[in-house]
């Protein structure tokens, strides 16, 4: 798997909510919010689009899992009330970088964690998300590849 240790910024970001289980409701609400950010001009080529799953599964009763589609925003955009508004706070991230099937993906969050852990990482409290780029994003086209960015801190 393709994997480095990188810095990431703080993201501004403008997202949409589903609340219930994962699956087939986490892709609807991304679709929702590519074609209302696209109407609002927010969708670009060089836009960045989060996929931020709140909640592990293993823990959180499944009609309570939270799932955000956001895109990242400028500080100057005035969100409005077709979305929320948050911020991810920044620092050290693992970043794996995966063709985008459900099967490339299933096998690397099954392999992230144990692997960070015989890499002498240890997971931070910050959100994991998976990071897509609107060159790679068209609504109707087929994604290439995203990252998977899991907050880290190094052990000394």
């Amino acid at each position: 798997m393709n994997v480095k240790i990188d810095t990431l910024p703080n993201y501004r970001i403008a997202y949409l909510r589903q609340v219930g289980p994962y699956g087939p409701h986490n892709v609807e609400v991304m679709e929702k919010l590519k074609r209302l950010a696209k109407k609002k001009g927010l969708f670009t080529e060089d836009s960045i689009i989060l996929s931020i799953a709140r909640d592990n599964p293993k823990e959180t009763s499944s009609e309570n899992c939270r799932y955000d589609a956001g895109i990242v925003i400028s500080s100057e955009y005035q969100v409005e009330d077709d979305f929320s508004e948050d911020q991810l706070v920044g620092g050290q991230y693992a970043i794996y970088r995966v063709k985008h099937t459900a099967e490339e993906i299933q096998k690397a969050w099954i392999t992230i964690f144990p692997d960070l852990l015989e890499a002498g990482c240890q997971v931070d409290l910050k959100p994991t998300f998976e990071r897509y780029y609107g060159k790679d994003n068209e609504i109707d086209n087929e994604i290439d590849y995203c990252d998977i960015c899991v907050p880290v801190k190094l052990k000394e």
